[in-house]
């Protein structure tokens, strides 16, 4: 059968059965949340060594699969499902590089309830980065599942041995093979290339149509699957999209995009979204974040913060010092720290900053997360390649990138450094505060209106969503608690901008959930917060009920119970989840 034409080169079909299933590559979920698996010969892995690995890589990222965690217990499974991938490169018209796309067929797919399951990775990761919600769910039901890595993903190229990555995973060189992504050529002193921010196509602006796509790839490698059952189409296939993270705000562009009818519904988890003239784009937050929250979290109030202090009970050092650099830049009035604290404290209260958000967010400034967003989210916004990035930013190693490293960049790394051997430079300067200049010239990208700049502000303009039409089911779940992307900038306008347009979204703000269920593990966080995964489960279920039973749509917002409230294990009371489906083929 006709592949679609925005396909170039090979459909890879691989068959996956007897301990190499689709949902955990045979790991089951014991191996998921263990050590990463072997490879054999590092410095040449295999494409199923390497599979493996990037599976169990995207599963760490996104659930709490630790002892207290209850994945299996209280909510989700891993069950084994065999059956068949179909992977491709596919374009975007106009588009200097690809987005991968990849459908799992499980062999129990159910003729009596067709069902395709379409998703974007979260944040930058890659194939893969969504198998955790839509693989999980999905799978077991016996839909097909398309993914989309929405133009971004882990397929970093190094100009050193100018490699870049095939669509088996591998490295391979330049012009030995399509890669996945590949950058003009450069010096072998080159920085190394990100395709989500280097690619030059600023892809968030075009995250639903990769959705879109991903979807009618699903439809034409049904097809090849089940030809006795052909053709597939959005009439007779319900489409159902979900993701989470920039894979939810992928989705919810998607809907605004579907003027065919493609989609039956949607589930977005806490969504990087940006309503129009409403909202704040995650741009303007993080810069904002980078350079105030060091010295806010520095208050009193946030002493018994998880990452907010020293193992000794101390303020961070950089953070001090952060409050006191912007008292010496004119920023900050206050003489003693604590009034630093207190007037940065209260600048983003100003500005739409709950105190619960920004306690969460002490585990995001802690681990540096707002400078690596923002360098390379600047790149992307202002289509910049490795070697021009804005405010002096680069991406490299410290001396030659280890090879073995190198080698499972495509399993390992996260699709924005620094990690993995890749570190990020620049911006910096000698002082005590060393981040704090490239954290200002980012800022003032956002805040400048100079025309020099101006590529920035309408590189985020074209992200910002369209309406759906007013009869599709759609499900926005967020974390009230979330510090990454807080929804009071993102899903809250979102929803209410829907209503008034006359749609009817449904909207949990789940209390005590964040962004990253796999930081529950870490001391202190998961007495405070409770997975976001369960909910985003049973928002599908109810999808599902409300598709093929006409089942009404609920409105009761779960009211969870963290660990530190009970036992120390979560039960599925403390949830505060509805009755649940019990995974199977249909």
């Amino acid at each position: 059968m006709q592949a679609p034409d925005f396909l170039r080169g090979e459909v890879r079909v691989t068959g996956h059965r007897q301990g190499d299933d689709l949902l955990s590559a045979g790991l089951g979920q014991s191996g998921l949340g263990a050590e990463p698996s072997s490879i054999a010969h590092p410095l040449r892995p295999t494409p199923a060594e390497l599979r493996r690995r990037a599976i169990q890589s995207s599963w760490q990222g996104i659930a709490d699969l630790g002892p207290l965690g209850g994945y299996g217990r209280v909510y989700g499974a891993v069950p084994d499902v065999p059956g068949r991938e179909y992977q491709a490169f596919a374009w975007i018209p106009g588009a200097q590089s690809p987005h991968r796309v990849l459908v799992q067929v499980p062999d129990h797919f159910g003729p009596a309830h067709r069902c395709l399951v379409v998703t974007a990775s979260s944040g930058s990761r890659g194939i893969y980065g969504a198998i955790a919600l839509a693989g999980a769910w999905g799978l077991p039901r016996g839909c097909a599942v398309a993914y989309t890595d929405k133009g971004a993903g882990s397929g970093y190229f190094d100009p050193a041995d100018d490699t870049g990555v095939a669509l088996d995973g591998t490295r391979a060189r330049r012009g030995s093979a399509t890669l996945e992504f590949e950058p003009p050529r450069a010096s072998a002193q080159g920085g190394i290339g990100i395709k989500h921010l280097h690619s030059g196509d600023n892809p968030e602006a075009d995250w639903g149509r990769h959705v879109l796509q991903a979807a009618q790839f699903g439809l034409a490698m049904l097809d090849r699957a089940f030809p006795e059952l052909a053709p597939f189409t959005a009439q007779n296939t319900r489409i159902i999209a979900t993701g989470l993270s920039n894979g939810g705000g992928a989705v919810l562009q998607a809907a605004g995009l579907d003027d065919g009818h493609l989609l039956a519904g949607v589930v977005a988890l806490e969504p990087n979204v940006l309503v129009p003239g409403q909202g704040r784009a995650l741009f303007d937050y993080a810069t904002e974040a980078s350079i105030w929250l060091p010295c806010a979290l520095a208050d009193a109030r946030f002493d018994s913060t998880p990452m907010a202090r020293t193992p000794q009970g101390e303020v961070p050092p950089s953070w001090v010092q952060r409050c006191h650099q912007l008292h010496e830049r004119g920023l900050l009035s206050a003489a003693h720290l604590a009034g630093q604290a207190a007037e940065a404290h209260e600048r983003l209260r100003a500005s739409g900053w709950t105190d619960e958000v920004m306690a969460t967010a002490a585990s995001t400034t802690a681990l540096d997360l707002w400078r690596a967003i923002t360098a390379g989210y600047a790149s992307a916004y202002m289509r910049r390649g490795p070697d021009e990035m804005p405010c002096g930013f680069r991406y490299g190693g410290s001396g030659a990138i280890d090879p073995v490293i190198r080698a499972s960049w495509w399993t390992d790394a996260s699709g924005i450094p620094p990690g993995q051997g890749v570190g990020l430079s620049g911006g910096m300067d000698h002082s005590a505060d060393a981040s704090l200049p490239g954290a200002l010239c980012l800022r003032t990208l956002w805040e400048d209106k100079d025309a020099s700049t101006q590529a920035l502000r309408d590189g985020v303009a074209a992200t910002t969503v369209k309406q759906p039409r007013a009869s599709l089911p759609l499900w926005v779940v967020h974390g009230a608690d979330d510090g990454l992307l807080p929804a009071s900038f993102t899903s809250e306008p979102y929803v209410a901008w829907l209503r008034a347009g006359g749609g009817r979204p449904l909207y949990w703000k789940v209390p005590g959930a964040q962004h990253f269920d796999a930081f529950l593990a870490i001391p202190g966080f998961g007495d405070r917060h409770v997975p976001l995964l369960p909910y985003g489960y049973a928002a599908l279920d109810r999808l599902w009920a409300h598709l093929y039973e006409g089942a009404p749509w609920p409105v009761r917002v779960p009211t969870p119970a963290p660990r530190s409230r009970g036992t120390g294990t979560l039960t599925r009371e403390a949830l505060d989840l509805p009755a649940t489906w019990t995974p199977g083929p249909v």
